[in-house]
């Protein structure tokens, strides 16, 4: 049996080489996605999400085929470089309060210490975030015995600001169960896929990411979680039926000079999209694209600078053809004179 299934996944990996790439994957031994590049110690580390191969995947819309059990970091001395694989990082068993699916993680650093963010599904099969402390970037991280308190839905990712405070932004529709949540931090059982498609109110506006103050311990929040509002160049909520625009997943802020770069995953439509504020809780008003659709379902990003030059950390389907088994990327990102970036085409056609 795993004969055939090694077969099928080399002529599906056929199939799908014979399409262009603008990038190659950063490594082949394991598969990876939802890649948070940083700097730390002079070195570049990127916190995937780690893939697994399941012989019979769920098919849903609620993320059931994401079943992921560890962390695994990936190391380089400089982009181009030998990408190191480190040993586990994080393992689902040593975490006492979780029950499942390790999803996309971030990392942080604060006085010499190294903090991973990840979400989990508690005994309830309700997503909360939880927060690990190593010495060594690449960990091993001893996670905290219980999820950070306010903490909800998944995809969480540390900036720290030029004044040395750290926001987390946090949240995902559908599998990540951000609609199950209101704004006043309120849950309420709920579904996820495509209903929601045409639930709720499609002229209002769309379920907004939240932030978080972290606490000067870095394994707490200081504040209630807040929602992050984005809007249009008319001071317009974007709408839940703006699919092309409104927020799905993958939040994730870089700031050059004065500007916050809110970017995000539309989801279902497949963009990596980004919109500015001068205030790191928004409003952020929606710009244009950075990354377009790539191959595969999923869109889960992170930018990092690198000397002078921004780079955007992403992943597609490249080695497997099969959307639960992804591999990491990185292409040259581009900022225009006028704040602007351009946008990203990961398929040559």
């Amino acid at each position: 049996m795993k004969k055939i299934i090694f077969l099928t996944l080399l002529f599906t990996t056929v199939i799908y080489s014979q399409k262009k790439f603008k990038d190659q994957p950063l490594v082949s031994e394991i598969f990876t996605a939802d890649p948070s590049a940083h700097i730390f110690n002079g070195k570049i580390y990127i916190y995937p999400s780690h893939d697994i191969f399941l012989e019979n995947p769920p098919i849903d819309d609620c993320g059931g085929k994401y079943a992921m059990r560890d962390y695994r970091v990936l190391s380089m001395d400089y982009i181009g470089g030998p990408v190191t694989i480190h040993d586990v990082a994080l393992d689902l068993d040593d975490v006492p309060w979780a029950k499942r699916q390790f999803w996309a993680p971030d990392a942080a650093e604060k006085d010499g210490k190294f903090y991973l963010y990840f979400p989990a599904k508690d005994s309830q099969d309700i997503f909360k975030i939880g927060a690990a402390v190593s010495d060594k970037p690449e960990g091993p991280f001893i996670p905290q015995k219980k999820p950070i308190v306010g903490s909800y839905s998944m995809d969480p990712s540390v900036f720290k600001d030029d004044d040395g405070s750290y926001y987390m932004y946090f949240g995902g529709i559908w599998g990540g169960q951000l609609q199950r949540w209101d704004e006043n931090n309120k849950y309420s059982p709920g579904i996820c896929g495509k209903e929601l498609l045409d639930s709720g109110i499609p002229d209002g506006p769309a379920i907004s990411p939240r932030i978080a103050k972290m606490s000067d311990d870095m394994i707490s929040f200081a504040e209630d979680p807040k929602p992050v509002r984005i809007i249009d160049k008319n001071g317009n909520p974007i709408l839940t039926k703006d699919h092309e625009r409104r927020f799905f997943e993958a939040a994730w802020v870089h700031k050059i000079d004065e500007t916050y770069y809110l970017s995000y995953s539309t989801g279902n439509t497949h963009f990596i999209v980004y919109a500015t504020s001068s205030n790191p809780y928004g409003p952020f008003v929606y710009q244009g694209v950075i990354n377009n659709p790539v191959d595969g379902w999923t869109n889960h990003h992170s930018t990092l600078k690198v000397g002078e030059q921004w780079y955007l950390f992403y992943h597609d389907t490249q080695i497997s053809g099969q959307d639960h088994l992804r591999n990491v990327k990185y292409s040259k990102m581009f900022h225009n004179d006028d704040g602007t970036i351009k946008t990203i085409n990961t398929i040559i056609n």
